[in-house]
């Protein structure tokens, strides 16, 4: 192991894996500060230019960006107070009151070098999981990796934040997504509706770009304005970097827990960045500083936020089962290499494994570097308003998907699933174990049979390994189901429907009629796959039909639930539109509430009903407006896609942009005309430096 381990590191002496690793390095720092990227944009972007590549220089590209992202998200939080990604909020609390102070570099100082140090160590971790699990991993047969398949789809959708039983049904939906195309076991075309272009499934990056990539875009395109007043880059790199070696400790454990965050799928950089900023909070002497500029609310989150993506790649890496989306995407992109995640990663590409280890290691501590050095640069990036941002992006996005079909199918098919994964994300469900159980779909079904033909009936069911992991699924669905039912005896939620409609600003149509329109599409998929299935032979439909009759029974109970919250939300008083009163009992013309006859007691409920329903009427204008301005960019992205196919890329690319800076964006003209003319030299250029391929419209066909 130790020779495989400086044979790696030796490696990236080679200057061209140098320069992917550099290339990896710069993209990832700057696709962190764009809001709603972080380290899944960043992948699904550079997926595409690994095509073509051999498997070492796409590695170094890809976890040079991964292991960079959540270094550069902290500009922005620290500076204007709005994090690059989610998991940057959790800084934004110390840190940018310690900005407003005149201490930014002192604060970026501290977040730059946890992340350094978080990245190190979590590459640390990965290194000794090896030795460690190695024997376990080489010791499992195809019924272990069956089951840790199944592990991997429900674990992501259990342990994801919100609502269990949408996180289990958008994992459901992810596998019959996955199954779509040739079944591996009988090379028979399933859910093609006879399409040619179906029949070798989806693209993942299509896929991922779509549900994540486009879906943020829509989301997030109304921002059409800056930081009017952004806080300067003043204070001292020095007070920060002897500041920082007080709190070593820190460091380490916001590490450590980083790790083990990035270990359970579906957890995520967000859910491990506040658990390391919990533990801080929970082990100082002094918690009066938190929230006010403590620089321990900045060094435990950063040192977890960048070990949770090393976390990640134990189970993806040993076991087959993708910490979080960026590894799901990183491991779909080894099984199109050939390589086989866990025992055979182990014994054939132990080399690989090793250069992904030095790669995090040296990536990370080179993002910190950079962000020292070009930190202002980089800053001003933060002030442009992600309506300007987003012309550029849906370009780059939408031609990183062409690049592994070379089918203009493929863009139709990720904008599509661009307004599935809006309607996801604003209704609540987890996209997380949808994509995770797209990319676990066909090692699922192939583990699945192998199983199967090897042993008599449910035997295989009996082994160690596997009843072990039977009960790691179970138990967190026990323990869910134990809480859930506590928390309703606690807080007697069925005389509360406020509770369950709580707004959410991640997901605001939840609890609305949208969600509950989701439920019941999702119940129509479910139904439409029994019936197309029951049509394929015998082996082909086995397991499509297990998972449309698991989804059929879980959309039912989301559907159950969905009916439930709604009609409590719809039982709440409704709101005086002249006065903003309520009227319980009667009238309340003059703006009070009326008084029933119950009491203080029945005045507190009325006045609670009251908050509630003021709020809802409120801020039901905004998702109203944001929905409506989210379908005009997916109109956007459509008109982009019919002038692809009529004139080419480049020239709707010379359309589309500044159409959509003037109007969308309402950008300035000076703006409009820089932006356009740099985005089309670029992409020009590119495919000279870069296995890229533009695509050709029906006019540029015809005079060829």
């Amino acid at each position: 192991m130790l020779d495989s381990a400086m044979a790696a590191l030796a490696s990236l002496a080679d200057p061209s894996l140098l320069l992917m690793l550099l290339i990896g390095v710069v993209a990832g720092l700057v696709m962190g500060l764009i809001p709603g990227l972080g380290g899944t944009g960043a992948v699904a972007i550079l997926l595409p230019v690994t095509f073509g590549m051999e498997p070492a220089s796409a590695l170094a590209l890809l976890i040079g960006a991964l292991a960079v992202v959540h270094t550069s998200d902290t500009v922005s939080a620290v500076l204007l107070g709005a994090p690059g990604s989610a998991s940057a909020s959790v800084t934004m609390l110390d840190g940018y009151s310690m900005a407003r102070k005149g201490q930014a570099k002192r604060a970026l100082s501290l977040a730059f070098l946890s992340s350094m140090a978080g990245g190190v160590i979590g590459a640390v971790g990965l290194t000794l999981a090896i030795p460690l699990a190695r024997p376990l991993v080489l010791s499992f047969a195809s019924p272990e990796l069956f089951m840790l398949t199944v592990l991997g789809v429900a674990l992501a959708a259990v342990l994801s934040r919100g609502n269990v039983v949408k996180g289990l049904v958008a994992g459901m939906l992810g596998l019959l997504l996955g199954m779509m195309g040739t079944s591996p076991t009988t090379a028979e075309e399933r859910f093609t509706f006879g399409s040619l272009f179906l029949g070798d499934g989806l693209s993942l990056v299509a896929v991922a770009l779509g549900i994540f990539g486009l879906a943020e875009i829509a989301s997030r395109a109304s921002q059409r304005r800056g930081e009017d007043a952004p806080i300067e880059v003043t204070g001292g790199w020095g007070s920060g970097i002897r500041e920082w070696f007080t709190h070593w400790s820190q460091v380490i454990r916001g590490s450590l827990i980083g790790i083990w965050a990035g270990i359970l799928p579906g957890v995520g950089a967000t859910a491990g960045t506040w658990l390391a900023y919990g533990q801080a909070v929970a082990t100082a002497k002094d918690k009066r500083k938190f929230g006010k500029g403590d620089p321990r609310g900045i060094v435990g989150p950063e040192s977890a936020n960048n070990s949770v993506e090393a976390g990640d790649l134990i189970p993806t890496l040993l076991f087959g089962i993708p910490g979080g989306v960026p590894s799901a995407m990183l491991l779909g992109m080894l099984l199109t290499y050939g390589i086989q995640p866990g025992p055979a990663i182990i014994s054939e590409h132990l080399d690989l494994m090793y250069l992904i280890v030095w790669s995090f290691a040296i990536a990370s501590v080179l993002g910190a570097l950079f962000c020292f050095l070009a930190v202002r640069p980089l800053s001003s990036l933060t002030k442009v308003p992600f309506a300007v941002l987003s012309a550029g992006l849906i370009a780059i996005m939408l031609l990183g998907a062409f690049q592994e079909g070379g089918q203009l199918g493929d863009l139709w098919v990720m904008v599509l699933l661009g307004v599935a994964g809006w309607v996801l994300k604003s209704t609540g469900f987890p996209r997380a174990p949808f994509l995770i159980g797209f990319v676990l779909a066909i090692p699922l079904e192939r583990y699945y049979f192998l199983t199967d033909s090897l042993y008599e009936g449910f035997e295989w069911m009996l082994r160690p390994g596997t009843m072990v992991f039977i009960a790691i699924l179970v138990l967190p669905i026990l323990w869910n189901i134990f809480k859930w039912f506590r928390a309703r005896r606690s807080l007697n939620n069925d005389d509360d429907a406020s509770f369950e409609s709580a707004a959410d600003a991640d997901a605001p149509l939840k609890n609305s009629s949208w969600s509950l329109g989701a439920g019941a599409g999702a119940l129509i998929v479910f139904i439409g796959s029994i019936v197309l299935s029951s049509q394929f032979s015998s082996e082909a439909r086995l397991v499509p039909q297990l998972v449309g009759w698991a989804g059929l029974l879980l959309a039912v109970a989301l559907l159950i639930q969905e009916v439930r919250v709604w009609s409590k939300k719809r039982s709440l008083p409704p709101v005086n539109a002249a006065t903003g009163g309520t009227s319980p009992t009667g009238d309340a013309s003059d703006g009070g509430v009326a008084v029933p006859a119950g009491g203080m007691s029945a005045l507190e409920g009325s006045a609670q009903h009251f908050a509630t329903a003021t709020a809802t009427a409120v801020e039901s204008e905004k998702p109203r407006a944001d929905t409506h301005f989210a379908f005009k960019t997916f109109a956007w992205m459509a008109g982009f896609l019919v002038l692809t196919a009529l004139l080419g890329y480049l020239a709707a690319v010379m359309i589309f942009v500044p159409a959509f800076l003037l109007i969308v964006a309402r950008a300035r003209v000076k703006t409009t005309v820089i932006y356009t003319g740099i985005l089309f030299i670029v992409l020009m250029l590119l495919p000279t430096l870069l296995p890229i391929d533009l695509p050709q419209g029906w006019l540029g066909q015809l005079v060829s």
